[in-house]
């Protein structure tokens, strides 16, 4: 099953995406797809509703983050091996722990802004993972058990703001519209293979990163299990998983977004994402 929220910043309504590709209302099941509409289940019970009898939804509709109100937007860094050798940095011996602002969260095709004083801001293919099921020292055979669906993530980064200005990396990834987030949230009996999906993205046309989440350094299961240890995860939270080589910050010489550049990018199975870029 493949949820969304469609609409006006600010208005979006819960949906489905109908296998006729029309997007489909479910708010007279659930007020959003956030918080406890992504306990199993509820899930369950959007999967039994005759989706031939839902409303339909403007084709026309704007695509909100597929999650709403999101409690924790968790990432975790240099989770590629490869991407780790293009950035200089050695492979974590353990996961990497960073935050995003949950203001940072938009839709997948809404605009991203270059932050005022920015001259390096760039971009990242993920993997996202929402939790369903309250998750709390959970081991990684249960798991993914905890996981209500898959998504796609740009984990947009002013690297200048990350890595130059004596803080943590929370300050270069959680400008104003540097979480553009869906446009699906698939549920995994329909997501395939989360340790090997491809992943790709393109600047102008141009194609920068193309690799697979089967390069991942820690995989789904053991990152769900490691972050409990430390915090509980709840419904609707979401962790970006990390991204593959092909980062400006690793291209030689370094290559930043400007405004009026194009990025396209997309996860196998988990839909696509376009967005535009301007100058704050």
């Amino acid at each position: 099953m493949k949820l969304l929220r469609v609409g006006p910043v600010g208005q979006e309504k819960p949906a489905l995406l109908h296998s006729d590709g029309t997007y489909r209302d479910v708010s007279g099941i659930v007020a959003d797809i956030a918080g406890d509409a992504l306990l199993p289940a509820q899930i369950d019970t959007l999967r039994a509703a005759d989706a031939d009898s839902l409303p339909v939804l403007p084709a026309d509709s704007r695509i909100g983050a597929c999650v709403g109100a999101v409690g924790k937007f968790i990432c975790i860094g240099l989770n590629y091996a490869d991407h780790a050798a293009e950035s200089g940095m050695e492979v974590p011996k353990e996961p990497v722990i960073f935050m995003k602002a949950t203001s940072a969260i938009v839709g997948p095709n809404d605009t991203v802004e270059i932050p005022k004083g920015s001259e390096k801001t760039d971009w990242e293919v993920e993997l996202g993972v929402v939790i369903g099921k309250p998750a709390k020292y959970v081991s990684e055979a249960e798991a993914l058990d905890h996981v209500a669906g898959y998504c796609v993530i740009n984990d947009v980064s002013e690297r200048a703001f990350q890595l130059e200005r004596g803080g943590q990396w929370v300050k270069g990834k959680s400008a104003d519209t540097f979480g553009p987030t869906g446009p699906w949230l698939v549920t995994p009996d329909e997501a395939g293979d989360p340790a090997n999906l491809g992943m790709w993205l393109e600047v102008n046309g141009k194609r920068f990163q193309d690799g697979s989440t089967k390069t991942m350094v820690f995989g789904i299961a053991e990152l769900i299990s490691h972050l409990s240890q430390f915090m509980s995860l709840q419904s609707g939270d979401v962790i970006s998983t990390g991204t593959p080589p092909g980062v400006g910050f690793g291209q030689r010489p370094e290559l930043y977004l400007k405004a009026g550049d194009e990025m396209r990018l997309g996860i196998e199975g988990l839909g696509e994402q376009h967005q535009k870029v301007v100058q704050a």
